[in-house]
């Protein structure tokens, strides 16, 4: 299979869906590797790394799209890549198409078949390409809500861990998934006082065993999600329903109530927000606002911030998925692999995710069905 790579085009996107080592898998497996020149800088690989270990270089992003069969990418495209879109076309990347109607629509009008990191889902229900970037994500959440504590950086100058005599800052972490239990860790860390919210039970006695009771577990029902965003100085979103757009669980009459000059994060706003107050997505570039004298973060792609790191474990677990669907055909790989077929959201003109259908208003149909039917 003919494989591309093109650079990564969103505001400070430096990950790269590709390192040196997953091109020389693909090479060994006898598939062609087209890689846009200069799209691994941002992560600290060269095109010389890549040249070594088989990958053809080309100058622009449009021979990658129009020669591959399959486009591996990080992010979602943007709407300057939707023209490069195909029937017969693989896309193998995060895909986020719950708050997405316009990209999820050039995807159904063009026929392209779209394989979402996110959706792909193992029998016990983890997501395996979700988790590495939920990782990072979550502990950057408490690195960047420390920082935006900051005085002069609008925050209301608290330092999370307090000193001797002085007690430390709040951080209410939202969700106890992947998301909220690293943001847990890092803040733990720095001797925050933690409280996290999670309607599943299971999952709080869980946290409060490895986190041996150093953090406060709260169900989380309206009455309660109210009482500790009040209190908080730092509030995550780490809400995930796989697919499905993140419901807004913390309501604009809650944030009211916070403290001037605390900080919200909201991990959840690729899939919308989990925050009532989010309304918008930002970038690295301008990554803040106020509202209700209140910091709000929300850039949606925050792991690009710490390519190196990101890229290196993102492609440690998407490679092997690659190298399934290069090897097999798109076809054959989703039924010799139930998680990856599960990755599925768009098949030759049909919505086959039921959470992205039903949040934006598709009929679903069956993926396998569909590609058995269609091609793909």
């Amino acid at each position: 299979m003919i494989i591309g790579v093109p650079k990564e085009i969103k505001n400070n996107e430096n990950r790269v869906a590709l390192t040196p080592a997953g091109v020389e898998a693909l090479c060994k497996a006898g598939h062609k590797v087209l890689i846009e020149e200069s799209a691994g800088i941002g992560s600290g690989f060269s095109d010389g790394e890549y040249l070594n270990k088989g990958a053809v270089l080309y100058p622009a992003a449009a021979q990658i799209w129009n020669e591959a069969e399959m486009v591996l990418k990080v992010k979602e495209p943007l709407p300057e890549e939707y023209s490069y879109f195909r029937k017969g076309l693989i896309l193998f990347t995060y895909l986020h198409l719950a708050p997405e109607a316009e990209l999820t629509k050039a995807l159904v009008d063009s026929g392209v078949t779209a394989v979402g990191y996110e959706t792909i889902q193992l029998a016990d229900g983890s997501l395996p390409l979700l988790i590495p970037m939920s990782e990072v994500a979550g502990r950057m959440a408490v690195q960047i809500g420390a920082r935006l504590l900051e005085k002069p950086q609008g925050g209301k100058g608290v330092l999370l861990s307090g000193v001797p005599g002085v007690q430390p800052g709040e951080v209410v972490i939202v969700g106890g998934g992947i998301v909220g239990t690293n943001a847990a860790k890092m803040a733990l860390g720095l001797g925050a006082r933690v409280t996290v919210l999670d309607n599943n039970a299971a999952r709080l006695r869980y946290l409060d065993d490895i986190f041996g009771g150093r953090l406060i577990t709260v169900m989380s029902d309206s009455y309660h999600l109210e009482q500790a965003v009040r209190k908080a100085d730092l509030l995550i979103g780490a809400v995930l329903i796989p697919g499905a757009r993140a419901p807004k669980l913390v309501k604009e009459y809650m944030v009211q109530q916070m403290g001037e000059g605390s900080v919200i994060v909201d991990v959840a706003i690729d899939q919308g927000g989990s925050i009532e107050t989010i309304d918008r997505t930002t970038t690295h570039e301008n990554p803040t606002y106020v509202k209700h004298g209140v910091v709000h973060y929300a850039v949606a792609n925050m792991p690009g911030a710490v390519a190196r790191t990101s890229t290196l474990a993102l492609t440690n677990v998407t490679v092997p998925y690659a190298l399934q669907i290069a090897g097999s055909g798109i076809y054959k790989a989703v039924l010799d692999n139930p998680a990856l077929a599960r990755g599925l959201n768009v098949v030759a003109g049909h919505v086959v995710n039921a959470a992205v259908a039903r949040s934006l208003s598709y009929e679903p149909v069956d993926g396998i069905e569909a590609l058995a039917v269609y091609g793909g």
